[in-house]
């Protein structure tokens, strides 16, 4: 299932926005869809972040950052375009993506990025 994250729950869950150094709170890697409600493109890939949740469950989290509502961390990570997606490793540095990705992208990026079989 696809969880919807707020400044707070951003700050439990991935990182404390209020420390410069990256240092990443989760237990499992994630996705982190950053979109908007009006987004016709955020409407076409939010099924597909659905289908991977429930797919990688156990194995990965699967968030979503309304731009919207969530300003402060939309202009964190320089959200510019929408969709946006922040891939975010146990050990390494998260990597972002602008753009509409489909299933079989988000599988390859899962794999190699996140290091996920």
């Amino acid at each position: 299932m696809v969880k919807i994250l707020n400044k707070e729950s951003f700050k439990d869950r991935v990182h404390d926005i209020k420390n410069e150094d990256w240092s990443f709170k989760g237990e499992k890697p994630c996705i982190i869809d950053f979109y908007a409600d009006w987004c016709q493109p955020c409407k076409m890939l939010a099924p597909i972040l659905e289908d991977i949740a429930h797919e990688y469950q156990g194995k990965i989290d699967v968030y979503k950052v309304n731009t919207e509502s969530e300003q402060e961390l939309s202009s964190l990570f320089g959200i510019r375009s929408i969709p946006s997606l922040l891939f975010v490793p146990m050990i390494e540095s998260p990597q972002m993506s602008a753009g509409m990705l489909d299933k079989k992208a988000l599988k390859s990026i899962i794999k190699d990025v996140l290091k996920v079989k």
